[in-house]
């Protein structure tokens, strides 16, 4: 069973304070409803149990993006003490930015308590997307407490998200884009309380459609996951039927040799004359010659097959900075495809679906077209490494479309 490590025992203890200690400047203490980290040091090497390994743990994921998110959260905190300040002196602001800011660091806060996991099982990226749509609200809340000049500033980042998920003929890109322009253009234009709700709700807007393409890859991945256990299942039972009932298909084939038949199979071969010669070959001849691991080595050669191919298609796959496995579950995909499909290719085969290639007379042969129909497997699966390369390239980032951004001066 799983053990907790010693360096992963150590983060939690340094991110979790003594009774008497303060929370560090500018981070959001966590709610009083949370409990802290389990494990310590001193239970490093203790085993774990079935219940304690299913139970909630602060150390799943990738760790670089949870300390990312937990940098930023620290970052934004300190920015909304700023802004809060800043706009406590404008006096359109004054008598609603106290409210806005409660609200923006109870989100950080609920970000910050979502990192600690707070559900069980090895969901390893899901609470890092619900720390993210919390630091989105507390984003829009900060829009809608700065100060005009404080907005005049956030402009242009707002201008980039908008212009990466809406299409330059969409008009809501287009009015944030005049809103943006008259204010560089005059800097006496003031912030109209309808031109702050509209860049509030439109920023809003794009933040959840960039979640949207997240959460897009999130299904593809559960999805092809999926697809790979039940191939997977098929395979196994596969393999076991046939090593159970080694004579209930076999996988042989019968050319004719000096007034006989060769019946040549993945792990054995024979003569076999019928008595008399001129009587056709029967199954239960057949069956005689079959072994009982037959389609287990066919599996086991269509499996290394597809992991060539899988290793080979590694030079067209571009990595990501999500914490989806995109090329992970991708790659385990054409392993049991490439099992199931050398067996059913040399099942063709022998049912003379390909003519002229129904007689192989060797061992060596079989083995030879089961490596070629395990690897074979990436004619069917190149489609789905393009659809997920493509759900990859369809989250954008700051900058992707850059150059569709009209100019502002």
């Amino acid at each position: 069973m799983a053990t907790w490590t010693v360096g992963a025992a150590r983060r939690r203890a340094a991110r979790t304070p003594a009774p008497d200690e303060e929370p560090a400047a500018g981070r959001v203490p966590p709610g009083p409803d949370v409990a802290p980290p389990a494990g310590s040091i001193a239970d490093a090497d203790e085993p774990q149990s079935l219940a304690q390994w299913l139970a909630p743990r602060d150390d799943v994921g990738p760790w670089e993006q949870k300390e990312g998110l937990r940098a930023r959260i620290t970052e934004l905190d300190a920015i909304i003490d700023a802004l809060s300040t800043r706009a406590s002196v404008d006096s359109d602001r004054r008598r609603v930015v106290r409210n806005y800011a409660s609200k923006a660091r109870r989100e950080l806060a609920e970000a910050q308590r979502s990192l600690l996991v707070s559900r069980p099982g090895r969901r390893r990226a899901a609470h890092l997307g619900v720390a993210q749509a919390h630091m989105d609200a507390a984003l829009n809340l900060m829009v809608w407490m700065a100060s005009a000049e404080d907005i005049k500033a956030m402009l242009p980042q707002m201008v980039a998200l908008v212009e990466e998920h809406f299409a330059p003929s969409d008009p809501r890109r287009v009015r944030v884009t005049d809103i943006a322009r008259g204010m560089q253009h005059n800097a006496d234009r003031k912030l109209r309380p309808s031109e702050r709700a509209f860049l509030a709700e439109t920023v809003g807007l794009a933040r959840k459609l960039l979640w949207n393409e997240r959460l897009r890859v999130r299904s593809f991945v559960r999805i092809v996951a999926t697809v790979t256990i039940g191939l997977t299942i098929a395979a196994v039972a596969v393999a076991v039927i046939t090593v159970v009932w080694e004579a209930l298909v076999p996988l042989c084939f019968t050319p004719e040799f000096e007034g006989g038949f060769n019946v040549v199979c993945p792990t054995a071969s024979e003569v076999v004359v019928p008595d008399p010669p001129s009587e056709p070959l029967t199954s239960g001849m057949i069956a005689g010659v079959a072994q009982a691991g037959d389609y287990l080595v066919i599996e086991i050669v269509g499996v290394l097959s597809a992991a060539i191919a899988s290793a080979a298609a590694l030079r067209r796959i571009r990595g990501t900075s999500m914490p989806y496995n995109v090329p992970v579950v991708l790659a385990l995909l054409k392993l049991p495809l490439g099992a199931l499909t050398a067996v059913l290719g040399l099942l063709l085969m022998r049912g003379g679906f390909i003519p002229g290639l129904s007689a192989l007379d060797s061992t060596a042969q079989i083995i030879a077209w089961a490596i070629v129909f395990g690897y074979s497997q990436q004619l069917f699966t190149k489609y789905v490494d393009h659809q997920g390369q493509a759900l990859l390239d369809s989250v954008r980032g700051p900058g992707s479309r850059a150059g569709d951004s009209p100019d502002l001066r």
